[in-house]
């Protein structure tokens, strides 16, 4: 039998543990709040966390979905009642009311047509049909000095604090338009470029290649025939109107198909050789990135040469990137005049060299346009580098 001295003891120990593990668990939890930073802090840590939320939304601009998205996200950086993203036509998402009324877009014209932030007061939204949304602060959306839209913010009453914060978050929102109208900017310039690729293959590499394939219809129909059918696979892979992107090894395939066209025409004055590493074939690349580089040392490296021309394609693993090479032992080109073109100073035969450095640089930055090494008379070496792993890019 437990004596009375030795249950008191044990029901002090239960309570001094009980005790110890409460302080433990507060102690700990006030340390990670504490972690967290000061009161402004946290604070700014989820004003910054909603607005990377919003600005997913608004990647493509001002669009019906993406407004309506981002807006319930950021009526909480307002904390108003209401709040309201439009174009300069209509209203394009809200969150806060459950509908809200025609006449909105009619009590915002004014801030569409001057462009500036606005009050809107209750006897103006009744005018417009507007009641039981309280007060309104409407401020415009800019790209480029144009108003493209507004933000608009519903509250009880739209004192000085609200005027300022729906300003800033109007222009926060313009920053993000803007920069989804260059990144569509960008994407339509890439797409000029590849059209302008096109072009430029068109002309020069048709003609050559229907005049080879005549030569040979009455000498041997069959390669004809079968030349024929290696024109038509490359005109359509080059011409295709789908995918900003494709795979070394679909580019090396077109390649191999063009080589096969010019050394119709060339016979054995053009001799090639391919180094390719089967583990860099899968690598996505911008389309038709590869064939223009071949396409300059046949046209201006061995075109000019007198006797046999050697092309040289490589494709290696460099760690987390995929090595590309075109090498040539043609005449050459200038080194200051491949320096001006390449800048958009000069036109010139190489404008192709100029277009792909110009797309390669766009899509994956500076740091990965085409080193080309050259002089007159001594050939041209031209490497192409770009990072093996692009989840943002698809074929």
């Amino acid at each position: 039998m437990v004596s009375p001295a030795v249950d008191t003891a044990l029901v002090f120990a239960v309570a001094a543990i009980t005790l110890a593990v409460v302080g433990s668990v507060g102690f700990r939890l006030s340390r990670s709040f504490r972690d967290l930073g000061s009161d402004a802090d946290r604070a700014t840590y989820t004003t910054l966390h909603t607005a990377a939320l919003a600005s997913e939304h608004l990647r493509e601009g001002l669009t019906p979905a993406g407004a309506s998205k981002a807006s319930r996200h950021l009526r909480g950086l307002l904390r108003c009642d209401t709040l309201m993203i439009t174009d300069e036509a209509a209203v394009l998402g809200w969150d806060g009311a459950r509908t809200l009324p025609a006449g909105v877009m009619d009590a915002i014209g004014g801030s569409l047509a001057n462009g500036r932030t606005q009050i809107v007061r209750r006897p103006q939204l009744e005018q417009a049909g507007i009641t039981g949304l309280g007060e309104l602060v409407v401020a415009p959306i800019r790209v480029d000095q144009r108003v493209v839209g507004t933000v608009g913010a519903f509250a009880a009453e739209a004192n000085a604090g609200l005027v300022r914060a729906t300003n800033e978050l109007a222009g926060w929102v313009s920053t993000q338009v803007e920069l989804a109208e260059l990144d569509s900017s960008r994407r339509l310039l890439i797409e000029a470029e590849v059209r302008a690729l096109r072009a430029q293959i068109s002309p020069h590499f048709i003609y050559n290649s229907l005049n080879a394939i005549a030569s040979f219809i009455n000498t041997d129909p069959q390669r004809a025939r079968d030349l024929v059918v290696e024109f038509a696979d490359f005109t359509r892979y080059s011409f295709r109107r789908h995918g900003d992107f494709t795979t070394v090894a679909e580019e090396l395939r077109s390649i191999d198909r063009y080589l096969l066209l010019e050394r119709a025409r060339f016979g054995d004055r053009l001799k090639v050789r391919l180094e390719i590493g089967p583990e860099v074939l899968g690598t996505v690349i911008p389309f038709l990135s590869l064939q223009p580089l071949v396409e300059n040392a046949v046209r201006h490296g061995l075109e000019s040469k007198e006797g046999t021309g050697h092309i040289t394609i490589t494709a290696r693993d460099a760690g987390t990137f995929a090595e590309v090479t075109v090498e040539d032992d043609g005449v050459g080109i200038e080194p200051d005049h491949l320096r001006s073109v390449l800048a958009g100073h000069a036109d010139g035969v190489h404008v192709g060299l100029r277009n792909v450095d110009s797309r390669l640089r766009q899509v994956y930055g500076d740091d990965h346009g085409l080193i080309i090494d050259t002089a007159p008379g001594a050939g041209t070496l031209i490497t192409l580098r770009v990072p093996k792993f692009q989840p943002g890019n698809r074929t």
